[in-house]
């Protein structure tokens, strides 16, 4: 079975994937951050990489993922996305983080 699943990119990664505004993702089961960046770096194979490390799968540093206003970083990848995003009623948010001083 198959879930689509919103996803907004940060600009950046938009301009990238030349797509503008929210993704629309198909994704398969179990729906989980892991299959999510899946499907993305399935349907933008120019964002692997940019996400996630191609030889870890690690989250890169400076992204962050959120959804339900919760930080959804350091949650296991294969943890079940919230029910909401899963409904299409939340979106799942990739965030380049900040950095400075």
């Amino acid at each position: 079975m198959t879930t689509e699943v919103r996803v907004k990119l940060p600009t950046h990664l938009r301009r990238l994937a030349k797509v503008e505004g929210e993704v629309l993702l198909p994704i398969e089961d179990p729906p989980t951050q892991r299959s999510l960046l899946d499907a993305l770096e399935r349907t933008y194979p120019m964002l692997r990489g940019t996400i996630r490390d191609t030889t870890t799968g690690k989250r890169r540093a400076f992204v962050r993922f959120f959804a339900c206003e919760d930080d959804l970083s350091n949650t296991e990848p294969d943890t079940e996305l919230p029910r909401q995003v899963l409904e299409g009623t939340e979106p799942f948010l990739i965030i380049g983080a900040m950095a400075g001083g």
